[in-house]
């Protein structure tokens, strides 16, 4: 798929593996939205890819029907990158035998969840009004991010895990919904990624040189800007959809 002059948002798309995504779609011709909450740094990233920068909260449907007005109004919506998500890490009970909070559980599964469908259904709502690409058919595609956590929760990721396997599993049967449009869907679920959350400095860098050595191979932290190859890769291979793919090293998490 051709993605010269269309428009994509990326949720998450101001740091991590949103910002890694945004700036290689931007090199290959797309016109991005950053969506983000992190206002000084999307609106930087956003002007420096000559793209737009729209604060929303993914779980919110006016603020992200107007983002995607926002990239409709840059060029055809073709792709959205669904990559904003948090965790919360505690076991179910507590070393006292009080039950975990049962509002981090809703609260992590309405960010990665409800909020990747939210996206989804809003874009895709808006990729098949565009006229077909070239081929007749094809309009647009979606990417969804789910973890390794997906298929080897560990110890205390009970909500992280049930809202990435959600996502998995709403992966197909998505496709499946959109396939009369011609919009694609994947779901990439990455490993141990180095971003942001680990921190800078010489304990960071040792706590990720070690963290990485339970990598099958290479022994290392996935990079961000390996993350974005396998995204684009996906978006613009018209013959990929419905699939979930790991991006891992081969890593199969223990339990802690």
């Amino acid at each position: 798929m051709d993605i010269t002059g269309a428009s994509a948002i990326v949720t998450g798309g101001a740091s991590g593996l949103g910002e890694a995504t945004s700036r290689l779609l931007a090199q290959r011709g797309a016109k991005v939205v950053v969506l983000d909450l992190q206002e000084e740094k999307g609106e930087k990233l956003a002007a420096e890819l000559g793209g737009t920068f729209a604060k929303a909260d993914v779980t919110d449907q006016e603020q992200v029907s107007a983002a995607v007005d926002a990239a409709s109004e840059l060029g055809p919506l073709r792709l959205l990158v669904n990559s904003a998500g948090l965790g919360r890490a505690a076991r179910i009970i507590g070393r006292d035998l009080s039950p975990a909070s049962l509002d981090d559980f809703e609260f992590v599964l309405r960010v990665n969840l409800v909020g990747t469908y939210n996206c989804a259904r809003l874009a895709a709502s808006a990729m098949a009004a565009t006229d077909p690409l070239a081929d007749g058919t094809s309009r647009g595609a979606i990417l969804n991010t789910a973890s390794a956590a997906a298929f080897d929760g560990q110890i205390g990721q009970t909500s992280y895990s049930a809202s990435k396997g959600g996502v998995v599993g709403m992966t197909l049967p998505m496709a499946r919904d959109l396939s009369r449009h011609g919009i694609r869907v994947n779901t990439i679920a990455p490993g141990l990624i180095d971003t942001p959350i680990y921190g800078s400095g010489e304990q960071a860098d040792a706590f990720k040189a070690k963290l990485g050595e339970s990598v099958v191979y290479p022994n290392r932290l996935g990079t961000a800007e390996e993350f974005a190859s396998m995204a684009v890769e996906v978006l613009t291979n018209d013959y990929a959809n419905g699939e979930t793919i790991r991006l891992d090293g081969a890593i199969r998490m223990p339990p802690k």
